[in-house]
């Protein structure tokens, strides 16, 4: 079957079966096609919790879909590719974080949103790449215990020195490939050029950066400048998605490594199982879900 075939099958199935299909901008760029929305993760699971459909097929990684069922209890959360999962969230499990608090008694945990349910059950508010900085400092105390991403812990103690931030020992294996002799590099060769980094990137990465941003903020940078070079040093969806909306400006790659194999896993066929069969359903266990709920709900209330 051809991509336009399973284009036109899937979007006339979603309308007879009430369902909307969220795509996170690190999936490949034909998913768009089908996507009703396509955005970040806390984002996608934002528009999930007030949307009127049935069910919602999250192209995206298990810890996303996750995260819209914690929002969205009543909806049916699909997960089109069952072996997306996310090597970050994957570095941290129940036992590990209640270890890590442990060790800090008192000290409050501030859990990134990529981070498995029960995880986000035990910490006390979450944040994105986004407002990590700003929740870290919506708490107002000198010490805060960060998971699990060390490199987005680094950047927000970076900005707020005052505060201690004790980070566990996470990463994400797709940003940090890039190293800061690429950087420099691309710096040579493309004078005129904006960089524009993920705060998961190495801190030194970071230092060369003429903004530092999550997905989102990166696109929204692209869209309200008008430098007519940047070079992105995050996964490589964010760039097509760029070029295909932006043909007049010019964007490099940081790094021909910059692909999360994960969130690629997802195709078109996969979404027209997902609807065709209900599969692959995302749960959550009341009891994990409410307390989840909590610490998620705590951020939104920050704006």
């Amino acid at each position: 079957m051809t991509n336009t075939e399973l284009i036109e099958k899937i979007n006339k199935l979603k309308k007879e079966k009430n369902a909307i299909i969220l795509a996170h901008c690190y999936q490949n760029p034909e998913i768009d096609f089908v996507a009703d929305y396509v955005g970040d993760s806390l984002g996608l699971s934002r528009l999930a919790s007030k949307t009127d459909a049935e069910i919602i097929v999250f192209a995206g990684v298990y810890f996303m879909a996750e995260t819209a069922k914690i929002l969205s209890p009543d909806k049916k959360v699909l997960l089109p590719n069952k072996n997306s999962g996310c090597n970050m969230a994957d570095m941290i499990n129940l036992k590990q974080v209640k270890e890590f608090k442990e060790k800090y008694p008192d000290v409050p945990l501030v859990c990134y949103v990529n981070s498995s349910a029960e995880v986000k059950a035990q910490c006390d508010i979450c944040c994105t790449s986004a407002n990590a900085v700003n929740v870290v400092k919506s708490l107002g105390l000198k010490k805060v215990l960060f998971a699990p991403d060390c490199y987005l812990g680094s950047w927000v103690q970076k900005n707020l020195p005052d505060v201690e931030v004790i980070s566990y020992p996470g990463f994400c294996p797709t940003h940090l490939r890039i190293i800061p002799d690429e950087i420099v590099k691309m710096k040579i060769m493309y004078k005129d050029a904006k960089i524009l980094v993920h705060p998961e990137c190495h801190q030194e990465v970071v230092k060369l950066a003429d903004f530092v941003g999550s997905t989102t903020q990166i696109m929204q940078y692209c869209e309200s400048t008008n430098h007519k070079q940047y070079i992105i040093a995050t996964e490589k969806g964010v760039i097509d998605r760029l070029k295909r909306d932006f043909p007049e400006k010019e964007f490099i790659l940081a790094s021909s490594k910059l692909i999360c194999h994960n969130m690629k896993w997802n195709t078109l066929d996969d979404i027209l199982n997902s609807l065709l069969y209900d599969q692959f359903e995302v749960t959550v266990e009341e009891e994990i879900r409410q307390k989840a709920l909590n610490s998620i709900q705590r951020m939104i209330e920050l704006k």
